[in-house]
């Protein structure tokens, strides 16, 4: 996949548009069908996508947390077939263009011929106009609007970013991973923490995530792997505000790496969730905690060990 602001040779393609927060299966699921459509006309394949949430420019206070930043939708992007990846800023600008107009611009400045849309997929200013409209337009403009499929359904729920928000956000994390298509996951690098786990016996990695906007599970102890130094590692993780220590609303990413011993301090880390394993407790003394601990590290050996087979 090329990332940039044209296709190479200004080949005319198919392309669909959206934030694609998290690239889940519903993303994947519409992206396939941007590339089976190009392949039949023998056209490139491009997604057309933003580096900010819109919502940041036009409802900063609503805007969501996010399932990825960036530089990781690029990366999940990457491992789909299509053949672009095309990164449009998000201006006040743009946010005012007409869809008629914004149409127009995806043609001119793209070469864009065909535009697949989801089904509730919406754009240009104020959202006021529906998929007939983007037709009507698409035929003036010389540009094909193409119906995607059904929105692709996990059970009785629709597999969409708003959906592992709410489960992430509810520590559902295997049922998250079920709707991405992969582990949730976290990435940053390791700061220095208070050390108390070295002292209890279960020495911890402190996570510093990369981006303030990127949406953490809910507090509790988590079975996870960890990738670190070129090399995955099983782990329990813990979120929240260590209660049983007083830590006020300092809120910590703690990883007890399983058959680790390595000074990782300022190391990339990147933590995958595998399961919720309990919500986080606050216990009576340091013993109590310890003990707590010993059960959390046996709990969580025998999910990743069954998750390894």
């Amino acid at each position: 996949m090329k990332i940039g602001a044209i296709c190479s040779n200004n080949l005319p393609s198919v392309a669909t548009i959206g934030f694609f927060d998290g690239v889940h299966r519903g993303h994947r699921h519409l992206i396939d069908q941007v590339c089976a459509e190009a392949r039949k006309r023998g056209w490139a394949s491009a997604v057309i996508t933003f580096p900010v949430h819109p919502r940041k420019v036009i409802q900063p206070e609503f805007c969501p947390k996010l399932l990825t930043t960036y530089e990781e939708k690029v990366e999940l992007l990457s491992a789909t077939a299509v053949d672009y990846c095309l990164t449009l800023d998000f201006t006040p600008y743009l946010a005012a263009l007409s869809a008629h107009d914004f149409m127009e611009v995806l043609k001119n400045r793209y070469n864009i011929r065909a535009l697949l849309i989801g089904y509730d997929h919406r754009f240009g200013h104020n959202r006021s106009e529906g998929f007939e409209d983007y037709v009507a337009y698409g035929r003036e403009l010389g540009m094909d609007v193409i119906p995607a499929g059904p929105c692709l359904r996990e059970g009785e729920r629709a597999v969409s970013s708003s959906a592992v928000r709410r489960l992430l956000e509810a520590g559902e994390v295997e049922q998250a991973a079920s709707l991405l298509g992969y582990e949730y996951f976290l990435s940053g690098k390791v700061v220095e923490g208070h050390q108390v786990g070295r002292k209890l016996g279960f020495p911890t990695a402190n996570l510093q995530v990369g981006d303030a906007d990127k949406l953490v599970p809910a507090d509790g102890v988590y079975a996870v792997r960890v990738e670190v130094q070129g090399t995955c590692y099983g782990g329990m993780l813990s979120i929240g505000y260590r209660p049983t220590l007083n830590n006020g609303t300092d809120r910590s990413i703690e990883v007890h790496i399983f058959h680790f011993n390595a000074d990782i301090y300022h190391c990339p880390m990147r933590i995958f969730f595998v399961r919720r394993l309990r919500a986080e407790l606050k216990f009576d003394s340091l013993e109590e905690l310890t003990e707590r601990l010993r059960q959390d590290k046996v709990e969580a050996e025998k999910v990743l060990n069954e998750y390894n087979r």
